[in-house]
């Protein structure tokens, strides 16, 4: 064995007890029997899959597609010009708006989460300031879920979106712009096509998370919308049913690996003329 490859030992070894074998353990306990009274039996069985078709379940998952897709499109249309116009920016401005958009990775999820409640509630500081003191009646429903995940999402995108744009090759965009062609259409053929590759890295880090984050709908949803996340914790946690809710984890994880796919298929090269 080559000596680079001794250094790696540790690698693997942390990889093959804190990711292979929780996996394993997760996927093995999604076919097995809730006991009746405490725990699981070691007995085969699908039910567990077959009960995520359950009308029920069924519409959390829908419930939790739709919040994601809301979430991902949202953070595209806020995080993409910021995080491209951002790369055009001069180096001291740049550096300050970096700052600001790490800043809030520096506070605590909760925190800041707990801060829209207290923004939005009905006599909050919303409400007294552009209301005048008129009750709000946002917080607690999908609307506020929406934002909640936006908000705590957004400099995933912002800062794909910039590190491709920081890649850009601007000399084609000034070419473009010499041969006659406009700022839109030097931007959507040159500089959009150059930077998709961070809009689906972005995509990817945005939708992901948005699915699971169910401490963003029990605080900003007031317990109303349950979301994937949500389930999976009630099984888990509180209904004590371990193999259903590892089947549930089994299918989000499915998911997440059918995206990742989707994004490394359509980030290549030939994928991605096919787009624009």
């Amino acid at each position: 064995m080559k000596k680079h490859s001794w250094a790696a030992i540790p690698l693997y070894l942390f990889t093959l007890f804190f990711v292979v074998l929780p996996l394993i353990y997760v996927l093995a306990l999604s076919f097995m029997t809730r006991n009746v009274t405490w725990g699981v039996d070691a007995d085969f069985t699908l039910d567990n899959y077959r009960k995520i078709l359950d009308p029920v379940y069924l519409k959390t998952f829908v419930s939790s597609l739709e919040i994601a897709v809301l979430t991902t499109v949202f953070t595209a249309l806020i995080g993409y010009p910021f995080g491209y116009f951002m790369a055009n920016l001069s180096g001291a401005a740049r550096r300050i708006t970096m700052m600001l958009v790490i800043i809030p990775f520096w506070t605590n999820a909760l925190v800041r989460i707990y801060g829209w409640i207290t923004l939005l509630r009905p006599q909050g500081l919303i409400s007294s300031i552009f209301l005048g003191g008129a009750s709000l009646q946002f917080l607690y429903t999908r609307p506020a879920v929406v934002l909640g995940m936006v908000y705590a999402l957004l400099p995933f995108m912002i800062l794909a979106v910039y590190s491709s744009a920081l890649k850009l090759d601007r000399s084609q965009i000034d070419a473009s712009r010499d041969l006659g062609a406009n700022r839109f259409v030097a931007f959507w053929t040159i500089a959009f096509h150059q930077t998709l590759p961070g809009l689906m890295s972005g995509v990817v880090f945005v939708f992901v998370p948005s699915v699971g984050l169910f401490f963003i709908s029990d605080l900003m949803g007031g317990g109303k919308i349950m979301l994937l996340g949500n389930l999976i914790e009630n099984q888990l946690m509180r209904s004590r049913n371990l193999p259903f809710g590892a089947a549930l984890a089994i299918v989000m994880m499915a998911m997440t690996l059918f995206l990742l796919w989707l994004y490394k298929k359509i980030t290549k090269s030939g994928d991605l003329e096919g787009l624009i």
